[in-house]
């Protein structure tokens, strides 16, 4: 076991301590992979089989990884290890297991835009309006009940969820849930948050089956515990109470997806759940210089709920952070663009080196027409992923009907493409004739004579459902790729796409290739068992946005430009976190609730701990938003960063002329002369003259509600939520922008939009 003598002495207690409950607090950059990697590794050179130990993460690529990392210090046997991502480990299992639940093996897993489509049909079926239950924001709400455990049943039944929904103005919510759910099983299909849901269920109902699973996993490991939901913890906690064996690694700093239903407080009180429970901190860094851990460390103390730790590494001093600021969104754009460049020329990095960070997805397009004009490859992530494209999601629906014929969404994506003469009157005919009869599209479909009659338009019926039973025989006797290949020239999709010689139709065609080759990958795959149509189309499910991000061409020399929340697991030596303003970062949507502030300041830590070696921030003095000019203010996490460690940069793509003094709220941060490095003339060092933030000292009144603008006059006393209280001097109007000059109290003198300043008149 010489792996042990790499780790330090938290990382070996981490490792070594294998009987009971154990929770790892792993901070950014402390080696967490590793330790889960070698307890495991530990675990199976103790005796332990690897069909005994369950390690869920959160990502494909993360259970591939430790997967080969384990295979390199026990072997071929790491193979056997139940690892995965809590959705692929739990579709295992309710394949395994379906039929308790009324489902067949073959069940169909939908993805959000198949979801969408069916609430789609249910709300033109219901005769409700699309856009007072707008799809997107219905799947949300089914989404959150699942997530907490709630079914249609106890959703209809419990009079707060139709008050709040009739507040809203959507009192039907609770049918479309229950009519969404009993379609789904109709079509023998789940969508995501039913691969938890119903492990629930599962276990719950089935008592003989949550004991089988129980005296099998043995021991449970769970990476990043922090991101998990209620309906995951209880899973893994039901599964690991008879041996107690659970492990979990996170960093509550971390901590930042409560929008898609992970729960903080699952590792905050986890030591209430187990009394006896072990807790090892990794708080050494490996990763970042000690100016960004310290730099982390101190805007991370600003959040009351958190597991304390204090991050610490041996790593070189480094280099100050450095702040840019713009005039414009476009000249923060060139700033960085330019700034990249000039850092790429003087320390020889690689394209690959550096990341462009931001809030929301919409800040990429001024930061992706700066490395055009600079000639800088760059990749920008979550934008349309490559199974959501409609040639992919074409063949995939062939796939997955002739697999699970009661699919109804991809029955209604697949009857009439190509065109083959079965128009939307002939598919409701369809539909009423299964209705009727209580038979499945499919039933009707494969007898269409029998239920529909006689007639021209029954031939078109025939000869589609004749091909798809072809294509069912061929699925039988032949692997993934055979199979799909043949349902793609036999469908006529794939002669279709090659017709059409436009640029758009070259680049379709290209893409169903690039899907075939994808197919021909999984079959070549030593490591798949399982070579079957059924088998690809689980994993390609399954397959996370992190999964996709990698590169299939081998060229991966391009700058990365991702929101936060994408760059979570990943490191870079150089990192822009871009757009650092009020109402932007923090975001405007995330300032009701001390809660929703704190998962921001997580957000930006995670950001700050993405970098190795540098890290610039940037903000813009205006912005365009929503087609407005809109005057921005720094972002009250740059306020929190130790401005000892700051440093501004003017370059020579800047706007602002003659600019020298980084703006702290509206106060100026006073140059010195000795600040000035002979080495290094274009940089500026500023020290604060006052490190306290009126704005995180001013409480608002408990009362707090912003009066109407239109209201204000000069002379009044006013409160901001951030500011405090002051006076109205001035109010003048200034293009379009109605504008009041205040003095506050302790902020001194404001000038501030009305049209987007909260301000509450007290006389």
């Amino acid at each position: 076991m010489d792996y042990l003598d790499s780790l330090n002495e938290p990382q070996r207690e981490a490792v070594t301590y294998t009987e009971g409950p154990l929770m790892i607090i792993a901070g950014a950059g402390s080696g967490k992979t590793r330790v889960l990697t070698y307890r495991i590794a530990y675990l199976m050179q103790l005796g332990v089989e690897p069909f005994h130990i369950l390690a869920l993460t959160f990502t494909n690529k993360a259970a591939r990884e430790m997967r080969q990392r384990i295979e390199k210090v026990v072997g071929n046997e790491a193979r056997n290890l139940w690892m995965g991502t809590f959705h692929s480990v739990f579709s295992k299992i309710l394949r395994i297991e379906a039929e308790k639940l009324g489902y067949t093996s073959n069940f169909t897993i939908y993805d959000t835009d198949d979801s969408k489509s069916l609430i789609k049909q249910i709300l033109k079926e219901l005769n409700l309006d699309d856009k007072i239950y707008k799809p997107s924001v219905v799947l949300n709400r089914i989404s959150g009940a699942k997530n907490r455990l709630i079914s249609w049943q106890a959703y209809l039944n419990n009079p707060i969820f139709y008050a709040e929904d009739a507040a809203e103005m959507k009192p039907e919510m609770g049918r479309i849930y229950k009519t969404y759910c009993e379609r789904c099983f109709q079509a023998n299909a789940m969508d995501f948050d039913d691969l938890l849901f119903n492990t629930n269920v599962l276990f719950r109902d089935h008592i003989d089956v949550l004991h089988k699973y129980q005296h099998k996993f043995r021991y449970v490991l769970i990476d990043e515990f922090q991101d998990t939901n209620l309906s995951q913890y209880l899973i893994t906690k039901k599964l690991a109470a008879v041996n107690q064996n659970i492990c979990v690694v996170g960093d509550d700093a971390q901590s930042i997806y409560a929008f898609r239903g992970a729960d903080i407080q699952n590792i905050l009180n986890f030591a209430k759940d187990y009394p006896d429970l072990k807790t090892v901190k990794l708080e050494q860094n490996y990763r970042s210089t000690k100016t960004i851990v310290h730099v982390a460390n101190k805007v991370i103390e600003n959040n009351k709920d958190q597991l304390k730790k204090l991050v610490w590494t041996d790593n070189e001093q480094g280099t100050h952070i450095v702040v840019l600021k713009a005039a414009t969104d476009n000249d923060e754009g060139q700033q960085v663009a330019y700034s990249l460049f000039e850092e790429k020329m003087q320390n020889h990095y690689h394209n690959k080196d550096f990341a462009i960070l931001y809030r929301t997805n919409y800040q990429s397009r001024a930061f992706e027409e700066a490395l055009r004009r600079q000639g800088i490859k760059y990749k920008v992530y979550g934008g349309l992923s490559f199974y959501q494209r409609k040639e992919i999601k074409d063949l995939l629906a062939y796939l997955r009907f002739v697999i699970n014929p009661k699919d109804e969404e991809a029955f209604r994506r697949i009857i009439n493409l190509p065109k083959r003469g079965i128009g939307d009157t002939t598919v409701q005919k369809i539909v009423i004739a299964a209705h009727e009869n209580n038979l499945s599209l499919w039933e009707v479909v494969s007898e269409a004579s029998k239920y529909l009659g006689k007639g021209r338009s029954i031939s078109p019926i025939e000869d589609f459902a004749l091909m798809i039973k072809e294509f069912q025989i061929v699925v039988e006797k032949k692997d993934a790729f055979e199979a799909t290949s043949h349902i793609a020239k036999g469908s006529g999709l794939l002669r279709e796409l090659f017709e059409d010689k436009t640029v758009e139709g070259r680049a379709r065609y290209e893409n169903v290739q690039e899907l075939l080759n994808a197919v021909k990958e999984f079959v070549d795959n030593p490591e798949k068992e399982d070579k079957s149509l059924i088998a690809f189309l689980q994993e390609v499910a399954l397959i996370t946005t992190a999964d996709e991000n990698e590169s299939k061409d081998g060229d991966d020399d391009y700058v990365s430009l991702m929101t936060i929340h994408s760059a979570k697991g990943l490191e870079f030596k150089v990192v822009y976190i871009v757009g650092l303003e009020e109402d932007l970062f923090p975001s405007q949507m995330m300032l009701s609730s001390r809660a929703d502030l704190e998962e921001e300041r997580r957000l930006f830590y995670v950001a700050i701990t993405r970098a190795e070696k540098k890290l610039f921030i940037s903000y813009a003095l205006q912005r365009y938003r929503f087609g407005n000019l809109r005057m921005c203010e720094p972002s009250r996490f740059i306020d929190e960063i130790d401005v000892q460690y700051l440093t501004t940069k003017n370059n020579r793509f800047s706007t602002l002329k003659g600019e020298d003094t980084l703006t702290n709220f509206g106060k100026p941060l006073v140059r010195k002369a000795d600040d000035f490095s002979p080495s290094k003339p274009s940089i500026k060092t500023y020290p604060l003259q006052n490190q306290k933030n009126p704005q995180r000292e001013h409480t608002p009144s408990a009362n707090f509600v912003a009066s109407n603008p239109a209201k204000l006059r000069e002379g009044m006393k006013v409160e901001h939520q951030k500011f405090g209280f002051g006076r109205v001097l001035k109010i003048d109007n200034q293009g379009t922008d109605k504008r009041a000059t205040i003095l506050f109290d302790n902020a001194g003198e404001k000038t501030l939009l009305l049209s987007f300043a909260k301000l509450m008149i007290i006389e």
